[in-house]
């Protein structure tokens, strides 16, 4: 007979046992990360209304022109699997009438999102993210306050080496002036733009151009004017201001005026963090201020800013740099047993441990006491508890420390309150 072989559709990944430490690890860092800067959870569905990436995103954009998973549900109504957080967080705000409540809104989420990308390491169709949102204040030492909790997040977990680049493209105005002067240098070298993707956003999406990896565009782009000379009086201030708070916080930073991100709301400040020696696709945290896209989703003129970090990227660089994330926390026991009078025990006695918050596993039957406590020292156990024809009778069980060789014979209660005591 014939079977199929199913596998993880491309570009999604099953997250193993072996590599949970991981997941743990990182979700314990971001929850104190986020209760230390006094953010409060938000969680909003997987899929929305198509129309409000449209609206917030941008048409001309990779995400809505290529990445999307959109479908139209048996109601009739068209939907897109969340490709990112900032959106739906505003929609959220809106929706809940967050904008009545103190301001500014501290905010963050920790969820998977969707895009239909060429999967490549880092880069996967099913992503998972951890993102932060500060929305009703536009002072940049909130902006200040964003990127230190990003920097302070990815040393706290443990990665090192990083760098921080930072930018600014100004509001719908000055930015607007800055495209214009984009499109007239990019035109001069209309010819030398081989590939058609960047003909393309040429014309609707030119500061894309920036950090396009194609050769031709590398050429062209060192000599290709700074968003930062186009800045607005306002804006000029508040980028001015944002430097100043980077130093007092001690944070170091680079300039780099190739640093755009990529979708349509982004306004002002914007900024990266990566890795030394990271490639196209290396970037580990990044964001920037929004503060027209409240405004988009339906609302009053509302500032906001925040960041996205992809905790697969994190797991890979953790692993780059033999990180030594934690197996597990607490006492992990196997009870060993020979025989079925000793195996009713051990079956009691593994009850009552985990009813007392100690991690249990009973070895498994049919085996040989020495392959049961093989089996304990594979799944990393700490003790072992051995229970017997003889334990039964004389009322002392047996209990093995692995990580010390050493072992000691105690009754029951006694067992009991050495491995529960912490």
């Amino acid at each position: 007979m014939n079977y199929q072989t199913f596998q993880a559709p491309r570009g999604t990944n099953d997250i193993l046992p072996i590599d949970q430490k991981y997941w743990r690890y990182i979700e314990s860092k971001v929850s104190r990360s986020a209760k230390n800067f006094g953010y409060e959870r938000i969680d909003t569905p997987i899929f929305e209304d198509a129309g409000l990436f449209v609206r917030s995103v941008g048409k001309i954009t990779d995400i809505i022109e290529k990445e999307t998973y959109t479908f139209e549900d048996r109601g009739g109504d068209l939907l897109s699997l969340r490709p990112e957080g900032t959106a739906p967080v505003c929609r959220a705000y809106l929706e809940h009438g967050m904008h009545n409540i103190s301001q500014p809104v501290r905010l963050y989420y920790s969820c998977p999102m969707f895009r239909y990308d060429r999967p490549q390491a880092g880069r996967y169709r099913e992503l998972n993210q951890f993102g932060v949102e500060v929305i009703g204040d536009g002072d940049p030492s909130v902006d200040a306050e964003v990127i230190d909790f990003g920097w302070n997040l990815l040393q706290d977990i443990g990665l090192e080496n990083l760098t921080l680049l930072v930018n600014s493209i100004g509001d719908p105005i000055c930015k607007s002036e800055y495209i214009v002067a984009l499109k007239q240098h990019y035109e001069k070298y209309i010819d030398d733009l081989k590939h058609e993707e960047c003909r393309s956003r040429l014309a609707s999406n030119p500061l894309r151009l920036l950090d396009c990896k194609e050769k031709s565009c590398q050429q062209i782009v060192v000599n290709a004017p700074k968003s930062v000379d186009y800045l607005c009086d306002e804006c000029s201030l508040h980028w001015k201001e944002l430097l100043g708070y980077l130093e007092t916080l001690g944070i170091p930073y680079v300039v780099d005026s190739r640093l755009v991100r990529g979708l349509d709301y982004y306004a002002r400040t914007v900024f990266e963090i990566v890795p030394s020696g990271a490639g196209s696709q290396g970037t580990i945290l990044a964001g920037g201020r929004y503060d027209g896209l409240i405004e988009q989703l339906g609302g009053s003129q509302t500032p906001g800013i925040g960041f996205a970090t992809g905790i697969e990227r994190i797991i890979l660089n953790l692993k780059k740099q033999k990180y030594p994330v934690p197996d597990h926390d607490g006492t992990k026991v196997v009870v060993a047993h020979k025989g079925d009078g000793p195996k009713k025990e051990a079956l009691i006695l593994t009850s009552v441990l985990r009813h007392k918050g100690t991690s249990v596993v009973l070895a498994p039957a049919g085996r040989s006491l020495k392959s049961q406590l093989r089996y304990a020292s594979s799944i990393k156990a700490t003790h072992a508890v051995i229970i017997g024809d003889r334990e039964i009778e004389t009322g002392l069980l047996v209990l093995r420390d692995l990580s010390r060789s050493a072992q000691s014979e105690l009754n029951r209660d006694e067992l009991i309150d050495t491995l529960t005591r912490d």
